[in-house]
């Protein structure tokens, strides 16, 4: 055994899928570590093959991908990805997904209801994943699904910031787009400097996806610009009426301001057409350009998802980039 060398120095390597290469580039650009070179390519009957074209033994492996549409295949990726490096002998598997797929199916809203995003926790266990580092999740229980470490990074410093330097001058309120969310409106309210608070109260029929009934504004916005935040925005159907509420009540202007931005149509053009000024979101899921409009702004996540990732690396505190929110 003498003539053996233990090599104590850990390997930081990063994958991407093929959902978001963009984001993923800019994660390893602020890693200062090329991707790992990825053999991926479907068979005729539209399976996944992965291939690594680098060693990754006992390497501290980060798998990017984004669950954009079609979601499905790109969760399939995923998990494939997390088995090829699982059965190649990497030491320590972590999924970085901003956006988790299926989370705002949490939990059973009638009987004989799936709870996926717990599926899709088992999933990624199964698959070989210990660790899983995701952004704004829609609901903060999903990470007891999960057995192992989640890091659950918020986009809120990156979109507030954006917002206090650009509206702080104004008086502003930060409105929640239902009580459920009062929680991180909260938290806007103490990032903006202690701006009042208020939320939409709306009715919502469970039987219909993405159908709001009815809005009522709880709290006084009148004559303040209203910073209305919500985690995602899908149809835009829940927003832009919330905006319209805002707008009656005797708000001075309305700020949208989402972490992920799914934008399933018609989005765009409930959004364009909407009375809100500007509409901030995150690049956790891919924009493409025709979901692309001038009110449109968009802020990387890509340096957060860097320093969580060295942070993970280097054993240090993912918690202390939150001053203790996480």
């Amino acid at each position: 055994m003498s003539g053996m060398k233990k090599t104590t120095e850990k390997n930081l390597m990063v994958f991407s899928g093929r959902a978001h290469p963009g984001l993923a580039a800019e994660v390893a650009e602020g890693l200062g570590t090329p991707l790992v070179p990825t053999e991926a390519r479907e068979f005729a009957n539209s399976e996944i093959y992965i291939r690594y074209e680098e060693s990754v033994r006992g390497c501290d492996a980060f798998v990017i991908q984004s669950h954009t549409a079609p979601v499905n295949e790109w969760i399939m990726e995923h998990l494939i990805m997390v088995d090829a490096l699982k059965r190649a002998s990497a030491k320590r598997i972590t999924v970085v997904m901003p956006f988790w797929g299926y989370s705002r199916q949490d939990k059973k809203h009638r009987g004989r209801e799936p709870i996926s995003a717990r599926l899709m926790a088992d999933l990624f266990k199964t698959a070989g994943a210990d660790r899983i580092i995701t952004v704004d999740l829609h609901a903060d229980q999903l990470q007891g699904f999960f057995d192992g470490p989640v890091d659950h990074l918020m986009a809120l410093p990156i979109l507030a910031d954006y917002i206090k330097e650009k509206y702080g001058d104004q008086p502003l309120a930060v409105v929640s787009p239902d009580a459920g969310r009062i929680k991180v409106a909260e938290r806007w309210s103490e990032r903006l400097g202690g701006v009042p608070l208020a939320f939409i109260h709306k009715t919502r029929d469970i039987t219909q996806a993405n159908q709001v009934v009815a809005n009522r504004v709880v709290g006084d916005v009148s004559g303040r610009v209203c910073v209305l935040t919500d985690d995602i925005i899908d149809t835009g159907g829940t927003i832009v009426k919330a905006a319209e509420a805002l707008m009656a009540d005797g708000a001075a202007g309305v700020i949208i301001a989402a972490t992920h931005a799914i934008l399933s149509d018609p989005a765009v053009d409930r959004l364009k057409n909407s009375p809100a000024v500007e509409i901030v979101v995150t690049n956790t899921l891919p924009l493409s350009p025709d979901c692309e409009f001038d009110k449109l702004t968009c802020l990387s996540i890509a340096p957060l998802l860097s320093r969580a990732i060295k942070e993970v690396f280097e054993d240090g505190s993912v918690t202390s980039m939150f001053d203790g929110h996480a």
